[in-house]
């Protein structure tokens, strides 16, 4: 079995880390990591309104399958079509199924790529207190009638 290729972050270092330095090797480990930054930024958030800092908390239990549902859902908000968010998630039993599935063998790349730069867009659009600029889709990319 041959190893996944290695994606450059313009960034800078990996997008899932648990070290800046080094891919996810333990995800509990992750798990942990991200907690405790969301109790030290609601931290912040409370010290900036004058809360109680010792009530703080981590996020209610969570899980990382809830960040692929909060994708599916939010990308079908942004209007993503059903097959293509099947498609980014890996699902093999959606949409596209049975004979349809045997015929249409199309991995849907351009279609992916879109609907996740429409959901990242709405995510920093989010992050930094702005409207996302919706990107229209291409619609001469859509299969042909008949």
């Amino acid at each position: 079995m041959e190893s996944l290729p290695r994606i450059g972050n313009p960034l800078g270092g990996l997008v899932f880390t648990t070290n800046s330095r080094a891919a996810v090797s333990g995800f509990s480990r992750a798990k942990a990591t991200i907690d405790a930054a969301i109790v030290e930024a609601r931290r912040k958030d409370a010290e900036a309104c004058g809360g109680d800092l010792h009530i703080v908390t981590a996020a209610s239990r969570w899980t990382f399958h809830d960040l692929r549902r909060s994708a599916a859902s939010g990308m079908a908000g942004l209007g993503v079509a059903p097959h293509v968010i099947e498609a980014v998630l890996n699902h093999q039993s959606g949409t596209i199924r049975g004979i349809a599935r045997v015929y249409n063998r199309y991995n849907y790349s351009n279609e992916k790529r879109s609907a996740l730069e429409r959901w990242s867009a709405h995510i920093e659009g989010l992050v930094e207190g702005r409207p996302a600029k919706v990107v229209a889709l291409d619609d001469r990319r859509a299969a042909p009638d008949g």
